[in-house]
């Protein structure tokens, strides 16, 4: 990836299009959003994986993110909770909970923070 400085932020392109990132939300994505939505969505995607793998079928999964932040370590992440909303058949809290946890291991945005930002996860079956 190429990023240009343009104003206040940097942009680059993708195959879905431009992508601009800036420390002022006026001007784009803040970094610290990308990296919560890499987490969030990395994770959830690979919790549906499993979940299909395990014979669960998952008709929808919502993700509440939330994250907290250190403004005496340059504002740096120290917890991000995600709370998945998953619609499906065939759930059992045990077996989602199960799930949750291997799909947390195997998510390499989240292995990438593992140690570093604490990353707490519920779940409600709908």
């Amino acid at each position: 990836m190429k990023f240009t400085m343009k104003d206040q932020a940097f942009e680059t392109e993708t195959a879905y299009g431009k992508l601009t990132v800036s420390g002022n939300e006026d001007y784009g994505f803040r970094p610290f959003q990308l990296m919560v939505s890499s987490i969030a969505v990395c994770s959830g995607g690979v919790l549906r994986k499993v979940m299909e793998k395990q014979r669960m079928t998952v008709e929808d999964i919502t993700i509440d993110a939330e994250v907290e932040r250190e403004p005496e370590e340059a504002n740096r992440l120290t917890k991000i909770t995600l709370h998945y909303t998953i619609k499906g058949e065939n759930l059992s809290e045990k077996r989602v909970e199960k799930a949750v946890h291997l799909a947390r291991k195997n998510c390499p945005m989240a292995q990438t923070v593992e140690g570093r930002v604490e990353i707490e996860e519920t779940f409600t079956l709908v």
